[in-house]
């Protein structure tokens, strides 16, 4: 059974790629606000493409269809992060307000557009009562 080098490779770039979008999906299910979820959408996300698309050259070799999938990550480079940007400040304009250190998530409203900073949580509560 003869294992090429390139096989070795690919199969740790696309499993490194698939490991960064489950991050990814885990970060948009677990942080609590709107710019959060975004920052893990669009980081975890483009690295996690370019991995698998680095995969995927590695294993097809120097020819045109590496070259179209090098085509296509560099448009990921483009445009996922431009994406992120306008979506954050298409929120930011219409007043999401980010989540503050203290603040229970959705607290306020069934949304957490907004956070009452006067609750800051249990700790807050017994310091205040010492």
């Amino acid at each position: 059974m003869d294992i090429d080098i390139r096989i070795i490779f690919t199969g740790l770039f696309l499993a490194l790629g698939c490991f960064l979008l489950l991050v990814a999906s885990i970060g948009v299910i677990r942080f609590p606000d709107f710019f959060s979820r975004m920052h893990a959408a669009g980081k975890a996300d483009t690295m996690g493409q370019s991995c698998i698309l680095i995969g995927l050259i590695i294993y097809s070799g120097f020819n045109l269809v590496s070259l179209k999938l090098l085509i296509i990550m560099a448009m990921i480079y483009v445009i996922n992060p431009t994406a992120t940007h306008y979506l954050a400040k298409a929120a930011y304009m219409k007043g999401v307000k980010p989540w503050e250190k203290g603040c229970k998530y959705g607290e306020s409203d069934p949304f957490g557009v907004s956070c009452d900073t006067s609750v800051a949580g249990k700790k807050a509560k017994v310091k205040a009562k010492r």
